[in-house]
């Protein structure tokens, strides 16, 4: 019997395993006939490469079968597993699938269904500690800058590092491991050969802090040693500085319970206390020594609670660059991304406006962008947060933190991107279909330009109409490049 290899490389590739799977298909070989080779592997019995092997025309041609979409992600998780094993046993279910046995993923007792599946939820579970023991420490001398050291069962960086971009926009970081480390420089994800513990600081100042709050916040009267085992596994102590806390909040668990019992009893706050518009006389304080009142502005921001949005959002998020910028941006509010890191303009809109700036010859540091309101207003659907347009009283709200701003900078144009925004500053009842790329005066003669929201760019989707609407947004700012007058 002839045998093939094919080889897989990088062995967790979906996209590397289905081109072999194609190619083996087309040329009618067995499972049995191939030897799976991973990275630089070489084969025992110096078979071959499938792709020499002759075409045969039969299991549905050179395009192979038509799978489902359960079939491809139940591979895309079985591939990241460590298993050798794993590359036979897709090919065989492919196999199967293509030879009349279409149905075999709904057959709970099949022996290869049933070891596929286990090892999907092997490869979950390491992803779900990844997410959950991952700790970042900063790197000393940079700054937003930092590393994590993380060592993972399976080839699951790949796979997670995603969600980490998505949850931590705001910083670059670096996710090291023994055989693949991911890179997030503020914009773009990438991915590398394996490191050392060596190459990932050995602590952080921040840690004794959150030592701090985690012995504030553990709870003895809920303490089960077996569940916490279980969901936090000792191996992963190693990662997570707050694990050589645990040997004595373990130990002294029974005494600081027998304390609660005989605490005296008190009435319960609200879920969360109404804060004042300065948090203490020794916060005032501190904040009046801030260097410009605009900073003091942030800082008073940072309690607002004028309006409902606060509470599901995770921050305020203030305006930021130079508290002298010629010219300042005005959005409507922070979508996702901004509402997680804090700032202004960093998600998808953000990359957006950054690159029409630069093609209109404006440096982003000189300005200084903010928006209308200060917090994120959204939608749950499942578990992605949808943007939902802010209302009247949430713009009316926020309007005392937008007029401080612009009276501290004192800009000499300012650029409304979006009819929220242009609302706020120029009143409800101005109409943007009729003022969008012109130029306005304010009460105090500052200049002021109407233009599209980049989102609204993005939300044309692809083709002529996100090229016509991306052109609308140029020529306005191609306006302010030039330091057009009215």
């Amino acid at each position: 019997m002839l045998r093939w290899s094919a080889r897989i490389d990088p062995p967790w590739s979906l996209d590397a395993w289905r081109a072999a799977a194609r190619l083996g298909l087309a040329a009618g070989v067995a499972p049995e006939q191939i030897d799976w080779l991973e990275g630089t592997d070489a084969s025992l019995l110096d078979a071959p490469a499938l792709a020499g092997a002759p075409m045969s025309g039969d299991a549905g041609g050179a395009a192979g079968p038509r799978v489902s979409k359960a079939f491809l992600e139940l591979a895309a998780s079985v591939l990241c597993h460590r298993d050798p094993q794993r590359l036979p046993l897709l090919y065989r279910l492919l196999w199967r699938i293509a030879h009349g046995q279409r149905e075999v993923l709904s057959n709970p007792a099949d022996a290869d269904v049933q070891r596929a599946h286990a090892l999907a939820q092997a490869v979950r579970r390491d992803a779900h500690k990844m997410k959950a023991f991952v700790r970042f420490r900063e790197v000393p001398g940079e700054d937003d800058a930092f590393i994590a050291w993380f060592e993972p069962d399976h080839h699951i960086v790949d796979r997670v590092a995603p969600f980490f971009a998505r949850r931590f926009a705001g910083m670059r970081w670096a996710i090291l491991s023994p055989s693949r480390s991911a890179y997030w420089d503020g914009s773009s994800l990438s991915a590398g050969p394996g490191a050392q513990r060596s190459d990932a600081p050995a602590d952080d100042s921040r840690e004794e802090l959150w030592r701090t709050y985690y012995a504030s916040i553990f709870n003895p009267a809920r303490l089960n040693e077996r569940m916490m085992r279980q969901e936090m596994p000792v191996k992963y102590w190693k990662h997570l500085p707050e694990a050589a806390l645990l040997p004595r909040l373990v130990r002294d668990a029974g005494t600081r319970v027998e304390e609660m019992h005989a605490r005296e009893a008190v009435a319960p706050q609200r879920r969360i206390p109404e804060a004042p518009l300065l948090p203490s006389a020794a916060a005032a304080r501190a904040a009046d020594t801030l260097p410009d009142s605009l900073a003091l502005q942030r800082h008073r921001a940072a309690a607002c609670r004028r309006c409902a949005l606060w509470e599901p959002a995770t921050q305020t998020v203030f305006g930021e660059g130079p508290a002298d910028a010629r010219v300042m941006l005005i959005g409507e509010q922070p979508g996702d991304r901004e509402d997680l890191s804090g700032r202004p303009f960093v998600g998808p809109a953000g990359k957006l406006l950054d690159r029409a700036l630069g093609e209109a010859g404006i440096d982003r540091s000189t300005l200084y962008l903010t928006n209308a309101v200060k917090h994120f207003r959204f939608q749950r659907r499942g578990k992605v947060r949808v943007h939902q347009r802010p209302d009247r009283e949430h713009v009316q709200a926020c309007r005392s933190w937008l007029a401080g701003e612009i009276e501290q900078v004192r800009p000499d144009t300012v650029v409304c991107l979006g009819a929220t925004a242009a609302s706020a500053l120029l009143g409800a009842s101005f109409r943007f279909s009729e003022g969008r790329g012109q130029w306005h005066t304010l009460h105090d003669g500052t200049r002021a330009l109407v233009t599209v929201h980049p989102s609204w760019v993005l939300r044309q989707g692809d083709g002529p109409a996100a090229d016509a609407a991306y052109q609308v947004l140029l020529a306005d700012l191609l306006k302010l490049a030039g330091d057009a007058r009215p």
